[in-house]
């Protein structure tokens, strides 16, 4: 419980300490606020990139998954009925 109060506490000490540089940096207030947007935009921008490599590694992982499976569950197909048909040759030996 102590180390989570710690890190909450660091956390909340770097945002206030951010805040305050904001607050009190010698730049007018409309850069200030135009530094923030576009600050905001690089890191959506950043993390949309991020979430469309993602995105798109599982969708071909999944693919390829599905692929292999498919051919997995022909082979199964094929070795079933290969043995379907050899024991229906065993049978009318008897």
């Amino acid at each position: 419980m102590k180390a989570s109060n710690t890190i909450l506490g660091i956390v909340g000490a770097a945002a206030a300490g951010a805040l305050l540089g904001v607050l009190f940096a010698p730049d007018k207030g409309s850069n200030t606020r135009k530094k923030i947007k576009d600050k905001s935009k690089d890191y959506g921008d950043n993390i949309k990139t991020k979430l469309d490599g993602i995105v798109s590694t599982i969708s071909s992982n999944g693919k390829e998954i599905i692929e292999e499976g498919k051919a997995k569950f022909n082979q199964a197909k094929e070795d079933f009925n290969a043995v379907k048909d050899e024991a229906k040759t065993v049978k009318s030996n008897y």
